[in-house]
């Protein structure tokens, strides 16, 4: 239960800790701190409108915060969803314009399974390098993602793009049958609910299946994992596939849904973010939800910062940069054992004399 509260604390006493900085930030500005907080308030949870654009930022962010938290509990840092959301996007795309999918959901889900595959090949490629080839899957994946992007903008802009796209080169617009509506009506499409579902299901399967418990061992202890014959190159493959199918489909959804075709917009750096809301769960599916939800509020509140404050649309990811660098100082808080060093602080000095058993005359 301690440990619990420790670890719900410390990311709670981060996020105060970097508003508070953010304040002074925007003060040198000429802007008041207590303003700034209040419009990121109300622009992300002060009502109905401002909840909507918080969900619907939440979606795309649960899903790349994924593709951190699997490979993490594997004993991996990957850092590249945003190549695969861009890629799930394209093939997303791609797929809905080569091929004559059939209206409706059967449609949708073949095109979204596309992205999740493009997504998964994409990071599973980093974990193949890694295992392999010996390359620090931090360094190939955050690569690989400007890879990705570069192959992204030459098809948008090239082979795929569509004659029509004349100022904004994007790929041939999805059908309106292929396309993910809103829940009941509202700006909120239905992957949030595929977040939601992934989370929830990734974290059952981490706790509750073998498999998942054989990646944990492999995080946990790789030298374990190989005394009791875990095949540690597989399930390191399969967690850095999972992952990446998490990205891909952010990005077809955000086709389907957002965008209803692949252009520059889909390069929103949610793929960045989700790094931040993984570190912030402690790369816990479950806890990645309500920690999605609060960034894609600060994201949502960037506008109301700039029409109210006429602060710039980006400086919440200031807010950000100044989270995520406070979520990782933080990291080295938890194994400190806070009552051995109250108690060595408090301790009062020792009388006895210093022994000296040379005989050296001391002045």
């Amino acid at each position: 239960m301690r440990n619990a509260l420790f670890d719900i604390g410390l990311p709670v006493l981060a996020i105060a800790a970097a508003l508070a900085l953010f304040g002074v930030f925007v003060s040198f500005a000429g802007v008041s701190p207590v303003d700034v907080w209040v419009l990121l308030f109300k622009g992300a949870f002060g009502d109905w409108y401002s909840w909507q654009n918080t969900l619907q930022r939440a979606a795309p962010l649960m899903l790349t915060a994924l593709c951190v938290a699997v490979p993490a509990r594997a004993g991996l840092v990957v850092i590249g969803g945003e190549g695969a959301l861009v890629l799930g996007g394209l093939a997303c795309a791609a797929l809905a314009h080569a091929l004559p999918l059939l209206q409706g959901v059967t449609g949708t889900v073949l095109a979204c399974c596309a992205g999740a595959v493009a997504g998964a090949l994409w990071i599973g490629l980093a974990g193949w390098l890694r295992q392999f080839r010996g390359i620090n899957e931090t360094i190939s994946s955050l690569l690989l993602a400007y890879i990705a992007i570069g192959l992204f903008k030459h098809l948008v802009e090239g082979p795929l793009r569509d004659p029509a796209s004349l100022n904004k080169p994007s790929t041939h617009s999805l059908p309106e049958g292929l396309l993910i509506g809103g829940i009941a009506g509202s700006d909120v499409h239905w992957g949030l609910v595929l977040g939601v579902v992934a989370c929830i299901v990734l974290a059952i399967w981490m706790r509750w299946s073998a498999t998942g418990f054989s990646v944990r061992v492999v995080g946990g202890n790789p030298r374990a994992a190989q005394l009791v014959g875990l095949p540690a190159s597989r399930l390191v493959l399969l967690a850095c596939a999972l992952g990446g199918a998490c990205a891909g489909l952010a990005g077809a959804v955000e086709v389907a849904a957002v965008h209803t075709n692949a252009n520059v917009s889909l390069i929103a750096f949610y793929g960045y973010a989700g790094i931040l809301v993984s570190f912030m769960a402690r790369h816990h599916p479950l806890a990645i939800i309500p920690v999605a939800i609060l960034f894609g509020g600060f994201g949502a509140a960037g506008s109301l910062l700039q029409r109210r404050l006429g602060l710039p649309d980006a400086s919440v990811l200031v807010l950000q940069g100044i989270a995520f660098v406070l979520i990782l100082a933080s990291e080295a808080l938890r194994g400190v054992d806070w009552k051995a060093r109250l108690h060595r602080f408090n301790r009062a000095p020792d009388p006895s004399p210093v022994p000296n058993p040379a005989g050296i005359k001391l002045s």
